[in-house]
């Protein structure tokens, strides 16, 4: 029997997977995320082939906007933050799919107004009536926009439909609130059609955390305490909150980051080999690891927060954290978390997972270190290796994607010294195609049904039973430590590290 042709076959991913017909109301469109990322990647789907010819957008919101004053938003949103060069001939015919309807979110004149408007794109363009709705709103509107769809008719859909919803972090506050609002949720669209929205889980980098383990043999074997000595998570940013004081302030990094982003990376570093690279497989395996995950029992050794004071930040005098407008100088929320969290398996008994995340820090980075232990015997002299460091492997995420390797070399010469030296792969400098941005590959899942790299309720849940002792820990004990901008967070950080004879990573 000869083998299928590669050009037919649905299960071949070397090629694009183009989404089918459908269309997408965007409610949010006024807000940053909307505008400098969300429209940028739709457009460049649509210059990529990637979206159906009669693929529409209608966005919703309090703005007393036609049509074409939403086109024009769109427009300029494209014109700055596109990834793809701009061509007239795809912007005109994914244009002439953009509407626009105006209201609130309790207004039920507007989503009346909404579902005709959706019925009508279903005649003109050939939507199939195939709608995801995207939250880009914060999550206390969740609730009321969820109900007004399922009020008027919009999570309705026949046998040969999908309606899907689209919601951003963060997901609650902490675990009786994520239950809520899965509760809200799935009162209306069922598991499958929910799509929490991680973008960090569509960068290419961490995706390559699995090619990186499961598709060389030469990772696998030593992937284990036997060999590693501990793993380093780092989300670091060198800008302030910026004009973000209403949302940031009473969340914090530890709830902005840690309980999604690093956990969830966490996860993928951690996991078995799933069954297939498919949502339930996957989903399943990142389950496990967060279910295993304890903490250890004193967590006023083994946790640091602080917040950032006046320092200097590229280059220049930033002020601290509560002379930020619209913060209170009583602020309690930490700007940097670091957290120990212990992955009880038989894999991974006895090695220290270290999640870290701040703001105003010395550079914007995020990476992955796995850390080896030292070799069991060396025949050299103490002053031949003095120099040299544990092998570390480590993932770079952003902003340049790629993977270093840390092993001892010697030093050209006659005597024997080895030091450290980095083997460094850069996805820029080996693949030709930019790597797409983050919500090019999660629109597009969403539209394609493929979900993957969505955390379920189940993860988001186990996430919160992991965070929320330490956040309840640190609302009973005091305040955050200060640090200098510019810096690399609080001194309790690095002496959490330093009592287990241990260093942070300078990236």
């Amino acid at each position: 029997m000869t083998s299928p042709n590669p050009l037919r076959d649905p299960q071949d991913r070397r090629l694009p997977r183009i989404a089918g017909p459908c269309g997408m109301v965007l409610f949010g469109v006024t807000g940053d995320l909307s505008r400098k990322k969300i429209m940028p990647a739709i457009y460049d789907l649509a210059n990529r082939g990637l979206l159906p010819p009669g693929f529409s957008l209608v966005g919703f919101a309090r703005r007393d906007w036609e049509d074409q004053d939403f086109a024009q938003i769109v427009h300029d949103a494209v014109e700055q933050y596109a990834r793809t060069p701009f061509r007239e001939e795809v912007w005109k015919q994914l244009s002439e799919g953009f509407r626009f309807v105006p209201g609130n979110f309790d207004d039920d004149a507007a989503f009346e107004q909404l579902r005709r408007t959706v019925e009508e794109l279903d005649q003109l363009r050939g939507t199939g009536g195939n709608m995801a709705f995207y939250l880009a709103i914060p999550p206390g509107f969740f609730g009321t926009v969820v109900g007004q769809l399922k009020e008027h008719g919009l999570a309705d859909r026949t046998a040969d439909q999908w309606r899907r919803v689209v919601v951003e972090k963060p997901f609650g506050h902490d675990l009786e609130s994520a239950r809520e609002l899965n509760d809200i949720l799935a009162g209306v669209f069922p598991s499958g059609s929910i799509f929490r929205i991680d973008h960090y889980l569509g960068k290419e980098t961490v995706q390559n955390i699995l090619a990186i383990r499961f598709a060389n043999n030469m990772f696998e074997p030593i992937w284990n305490s036997h060999y590693v000595d501990h793993v380093q998570i780092t989300m670091a940013e060198d800008i302030g909150i910026g004009g973000r004081a209403g949302y940031y302030d009473g969340i914090g990094a530890a709830r902005d980051v840690i309980q999604n982003h690093l956990l969830q990376l966490m996860a993928l570093v951690a996991m078995e080999e799933p069954l297939a690279f498919d949502a339930e497989s996957l989903r399943m395996e990142k389950q496990k690891v967060l279910a295993s995950a304890q903490l250890p029992p004193r967590l006023d050794l083994t946790t640091a927060r602080g917040q950032y004071a006046a320092g200097w930040a590229g280059g220049e005098k930033v002020i601290g954290f509560l002379e930020e407008e619209g913060i209170k100088k009583t602020s309690t929320t930490e700007t940097f978390a670091a957290i120990t969290v212990h992955v009880d398996t038989r894999r991974w008994a006895g090695v220290p997972f270290y999640l870290r995340t701040g703001k105003r820090l010395g550079r914007r980075v995020t990476e992955v270190a796995i850390v080896f232990k030292r070799a069991p015997h060396l025949p050299f002299s103490q002053t031949a290796t003095e120099d040299l460091s544990q092998n570390a492997l480590v993932i770079r995420v952003q902003p340049d994607e790629g993977m270093t390797m840390r092993f001892g070399a010697k030093v050209p010469g006659t005597a024997m010294e080895i030091r450290d030296v980095n083997m460094d792969f850069a996805y820029g400098g080996t693949f030709t195609e930019a790597s797409p941005e983050a919500y090019e590959k999660l629109i597009l899942d969403v539209l394609l049904g493929d979900p993957p790299l969505f955390p379920q309720h189940e993860e988001v849940e186990l996430s919160w039973k992991i965070l929320d002792p330490i956040l309840d820990y640190w609302a009973k004990h005091g305040k955050p430590d200060s640090y200098e901008s510019g810096t690399w967070g609080p001194e309790s950080a690095h002496k959490m590290l330093a009592r287990e004879g241990r260093t942070w990573r300078r990236p």
